[in-house]
């Protein structure tokens, strides 16, 4: 029983904080994605872009082991751009970051659904 509570116990205060940092998450005009370091796997990364008026659009990117920061941007930047369609301008900044705004005023979410990608960190900043 000791073992499964401390098991349990991290999982639980985990499960907590991300509910917590979705809760507290504000929509924006405009965010940045960082990419640091590099693909150690093979993996896919999948973000979702979600408008406050509309439905979510998710953005999945294939990335192959061993590809570099500033790579990483590129193929990011290359699959929200086919993903979102027109509205939204996106671009690559500092080499290794995603810009992403909306065209005119309105504010949208952005999340990482998934990365299955090792070794690479990814922080999604509200400008």
């Amino acid at each position: 029983m000791k073992d499964l509570l401390k098991r349990a116990v991290p999982l639980v205060f985990t499960a907590s904080a991300l509910l917590s940092a979705t809760a507290l998450a504000e929509p924006s005009n405009k965010w940045r994605i960082e990419f640091d370091d590099k693909a150690q796997t093979d993996g896919t990364i999948v973000l979702s872009v979600a408008p406050n008026s509309g439905a979510a659009i998710t953005a999945e990117t294939t990335i192959p082991a061993g590809t570099h920061e500033n790579h990483i941007a590129r193929l990011v930047r290359d699959s929200l751009k086919s993903a979102l369609g027109g509205g939204y301008n996106v671009e690559v900044d500092d080499g290794e970051d995603v810009l992403i705004k909306q065209d005119g005023t309105g504010n949208f979410d952005l999340k990482l659904v998934s990365s299955s990608v090792t070794g690479l960190e990814i922080e999604l900043e509200r400008e």
